[in-house]
């Protein structure tokens, strides 16, 4: 499972910052997108169902020429924080069905399509038990085969995946791409930028949950700014999400906003704690110079209970690929330029054996 997950990153991330398709009957805004359902190919289900009482809205992939009198290996795919999943998680849902499993990507509770109440309430309770519901859908779904389930985790969705991963044994293999731990960066700021305001922000998030419980839900989070302002802003992480999400692949159910209150739950939590709990395969993928890098890097370092763990270093094999790439582009011009004399030398010839006639 672990290499074609690492196939099928490399893919994506070669097209990822391509943009997004105006009019899809799904809402997919990603390239490349399912537009409709053609037999023979790979195929998307929206489906819908319940966890601890709230609805969740989801798309299951399906692969080309799906039976489902046969078994497949599948796998849930967890949204980066603030993400649905007709962005980037149906993405990698999609593309790991044209490998042939059948995938699940799903909005969080609070969030996107789903439902939940206040809105864009962000715990990582609700999103770990997220995953444990996609994991109890897609095992009952026709053609899964239940003892060999997966787990996806994009950004945020990497952290809470990490979470679920500890207890659902269920869960036989883990993958994050760019991990984020977002209970680390509540808690001490990106790159621990806020440590000395911790005391501070747990306060303000205590009052909220007293203005929540009046009836006033108080946010943070919120990204108005122009392009000019999201240009100076000092991380990478910022500038590239705000790119993404607001700009290329924007969907009207997408917001990096969040309850404050959220905050008591996010910052006395982490991904890593109790991660030791982790003894299936684990895949950690993460760019060399990503700013978020350092998450990923804890992680597996704390990730002492599997035996089969790997750091996965995606600039180095995109570089690799890349240079595959030029070097074949390179190889087909000289061909063509080979067949171009070739054909010339034919004409040649043949203009030869008339003259001689």
């Amino acid at each position: 499972m672990k290499s074609k997950i690492i196939v099928v990153l490399l893919i994506m991330n070669m097209v990822i910052s391509a943009s997004a398709q105006n009019q899809n009957q799904y809402g997919l805004v990603y390239r490349d997108a399912i537009s409709e359902n053609v037999v023979g190919k790979v195929t998307i289900h929206p489906v819908s169902y319940e966890v601890g009482g709230i609805g969740v809205v989801a798309n299951v992939y399906t692969p080309a020429n799906y039976d489902s009198s046969k078994e497949y290996v599948a796998i849930v795919v967890a949204h980066p924080n603030g993400g649905v999943k007709e962005q980037v998680a149906g993405l990698y849902a999609q593309r790991l069905a044209e490998l042939g499993y059948i995938t699940i990507a799903a909005d969080a509770r609070y969030q996107g399509a789903s439902g939940g109440e206040p809105r864009n309430t962000d715990r990582p309770a609700n999103r770990i038990e997220d995953i444990h519901g996609m994991v109890d859908f897609i095992s009952q779904y026709p053609g899964v085969d239940a003892s060999r389930i997966g787990a996806l985790g994009i950004c945020g969705g990497g952290g809470y995946t990490l979470g679920a991963a500890q207890g659902d044994k269920r869960i036989k293999a883990v993958a994050t791409l760019s991990m984020f731990n977002s209970g680390r960066v509540r808690r001490n700021g990106f790159q621990d930028s806020q440590i000395n305001t911790i005391q501070q922000r747990l306060t303000q998030a205590a009052e909220a949950r007293n203005e929540e419980a009046k009836g006033k839900v108080l946010y943070t989070g919120e990204m108005n700014i122009s392009d000019e302002e999201a240009a100076k802003l000092p991380f990478a992480l910022y500038r590239d999400g705000y790119e993404y999400y607001f700009k290329t692949h924007a969907h009207p159910n997408s917001t990096f906003r969040y309850t404050m209150s959220s905050l008591l739950d996010l910052m006395t939590w982490d991904a890593t704690d109790h991660i030791d709990l982790i003894d299936q395969p684990l895949l950690l993928i993460a760019g060399s110079d990503a700013d978020t890098k350092y998450m990923s890097d804890e992680a597996f370092e704390k990730a002492t209970g599997t035996k089969d763990k790997e750091m996965y270093d995606l600039k180095h094999e995109l570089i690799s690929v890349q240079i595959k790439l030029e070097n074949a582009e390179k190889a087909m011009d000289k061909l063509k330029e080979e067949n171009k004399e070739l054909q010339m030398k034919i004409v040649q010839l043949e203009t030869e054996i008339k003259n001689n006639k």
